[in-house]
């Protein structure tokens, strides 16, 4: 008898093997001065924090999601069999798919703002995350605790349940999900990038957040840029070449005229 792991065990671990194996592929890109957003020197002089101290925030709220996530599927499982029914079709999965990308935006980007707009929840909370001034990918979660659980845990727990997803689906939309989120706080801006072609919410377009004139815009993630489009939250930008190498991202000209 061979050794099997359940769906549900996968889905709670196989997502955070992604985050460390997808991260780690951009860590010798970073090298590549032409594609970043920032120079090396502002990644090294901006930050607030050790990238020790990431890798040890980030494995944190790892295991937190991990025990949430065994938690959850435990309580939603189905042992009557049904697992071993008719499987879903792609139109189905599809729909399920673009139903937890839109509770799992929406959430966040709720969720998000206010963490900005609350004085206390910033400071104490939200601000953790913001000392990387200069993202990169494998910062990609680190958040303070309590909001690695409101932010993230909840919020992919309330897109699995209300797609309605089987643990083996979550499998591939939080692993998605994790790429699109590294993706996002890579500081590159690569050609080529599938990411930038298909989305709108991108690493220029989350930049521009973790920069002191943009911390008021552009709080969606990980997917669109609908909530702040729709409620005044959108901040355009243009990519420009950097003097010493590499590119920018800038607000457009009626953003620095405010």
């Amino acid at each position: 008898m061979g050794f099997e792991v359940s769906d549900e065990l996968l889905g709670a671990f196989v997502p955070i093997l992604v985050y460390w194996v997808y991260s780690g592929i951009y860590i010798p890109l970073g090298s590549l001065e032409n594609y970043r957003l920032h120079s090396k020197k502002e990644e090294e002089d901006k930050n607030l924090v050790s990238k020790a101290t990431v890798v040890k925030g980030v494995i944190l709220q790892q295991v937190i999601q991990a025990v949430v996530a065994i938690l959850l599927f435990t309580v939603t499982g189905d042992d009557s069999g049904a697992a071993a029914g008719p499987k879903p079709s792609l139109i189905v999965l599809a729909r399920q798919f673009f139903i937890a990308m839109f509770v799992l935006d929406t959430w966040q980007y709720f969720m998000h703002r206010y963490m900005h707009h609350n004085k206390f929840l910033y400071r104490h909370i939200h601000s953790q995350h913001h000392r990387l001034v200069v993202p990169y990918a494998f910062g990609a979660l680190y958040n303070h605790p309590l909001e690695g659980l409101l932010l993230d845990t909840i919020g992919g727990a309330l897109s699995f349940l209300l797609s309605g997803m089987s643990p083996r689906a979550s499998i591939f939309f939080f692993s998605f999900a994790t790429i699109k989120t590294v993706d996002d706080h890579c500081g590159l801006w690569l050609p080529g990038n599938l990411f930038h072609l298909f989305f709108r919410n991108n690493s220029a377009y989350h930049d521009i957040h973790h920069q002191l004139y943009g911390s008021k815009y552009n709080f969606s993630q990980p997917f669109f840029v609908m909530w702040d489009k729709i409620l005044g939250t959108y901040m355009p930008y243009s990519l420009e070449k950097r003097a010493g190498g590499g590119l920018e991202a800038r607000p457009t000209k009626e953003f620095k005229d405010n």
